[in-house]
């Protein structure tokens, strides 16, 4: 067991995304729809989709790599692996398990967190608080999905969203919080909004009542976030909600007082929603495109499948 910490920070970030573009006027050849109802209802253009051999694991296994490469670390420290995914098509071995093996990494603690669309932030509160009890040490966060194994391009309600991709970062103990409190919870009455049902494993979701409970709680829990960090909206350089529409996180945005100069991530236009991966990715590409500063402070927000919620206040390298 390493020795306790005062808090961790992330000092690394990476991403990976398919090469297929799965775009809007392709999705017009498959199921009745069309470019201008996809772009007024969700403001996703295109999307990406693994091929049929790509996994969720090889997909968080290029990210992993990347976010190692960012922080210029070596792989040999890294003491856990967690992997939040709603879509791995194993039972076990883990999605973790099989990362640890493919970067060759010294038999690290490794396993897979399922709370879908906030299975980041919940990742990221758990591997920090780890940290900070001295359980793990240097630790690798990742989201990564597959939702394309489980679309039903039939379905022109929510074919349009669904897409794959993975998003990693590098937590390391420090002696300042680069990562503040979580806030976290579930909604009962919502916990069949979003589902992922077997057998066929198909996703399904009540948009009605996700776009509700977003604009009408998902503010009340930013701000119960900034009140945990101990700072206040103004603060915030960039805000990383779940990029599940892009018509929701607008209006959302508007609603929590940002800064005229604070960048929204807006990551699901070309990316499409990703579920527990939205938010790493976000952040991953934010960056490499050289739209957040060095140091920026973020407000990410998860929420979504069953029905779960979790956002923290982290500083970024």
């Amino acid at each position: 067991m390493t020795s306790t910490a005062a808090g961790s920070s992330i000092i690394g970030i990476g991403h990976h995304r398919p090469e297929r573009i799965l775009t809007n006027h392709d999705l017009e050849q498959m199921v009745e729809t069309s470019d201008d109802w996809i772009r007024r209802r969700t403001g996703i253009e295109q999307r990406r989709i693994a091929g049929e051999s790509e996994t969720v694991a090889q997909m968080a296994s290029q990210a992993a790599r990347a976010a190692l490469a960012d922080a210029a670390i070596d792989p040999a420290e890294v003491t856990q692996v967690i992997v939040a995914t709603c879509s791995n098509d194993e039972g076990s071995p883990s999605a973790a398990g099989r990362v640890v093996r493919e970067l060759g990494l010294d038999a690290p603690a490794a396993f897979d967190l399922g709370a879908a669309c906030s299975g980041f932030s919940h990742a990221l509160a758990v591997a920090d608080q780890g940290i900070r009890a001295g359980a793990s040490g240097t630790t690798l966060v990742i989201g990564s999905e597959k939702l394309s194994a489980v679309t039903d391009y039939t379905d022109r309600t929510t074919c349009v969203l669904t897409a794959d991709g993975a998003g990693a970062v590098v937590l390391r103990a420090s002696e300042q919080a680069g990562v503040h409190p979580v806030v976290w919870g579930t909604v009962p009455e919502l916990v069949d909004a979003v589902t992922i049902s077997p057998p066929a494993g198909t996703f399904a979701q009540n948009g009605r009542q996700v776009l509700g409970w977003a604009l009408r709680e998902a503010p009340v829990i930013a701000q119960r976030v900034i009140e945990a960090a101990g700072v206040q909206m103004t603060d915030i350089d960039v805000f990383v909600p779940h990029q599940a529409n892009l018509r929701m996180i607008e209006p959302l945005a508007e609603s929590l007082g940002l800064r005229s100069d604070a960048i929204v991530a807006d990551d699901v236009t070309t990316s499409g929603n990703t579920s527990a991966a939205t938010i790493p990715l976000a952040i991953s590409r934010l960056r490499e495109a050289g739209r957040i500063p060095d140091g920026a402070t973020a407000l990410l927000l998860g929420f979504g499948g069953g029905f779960s919620y979790a956002g923290q206040v982290v500083h970024l390298p």
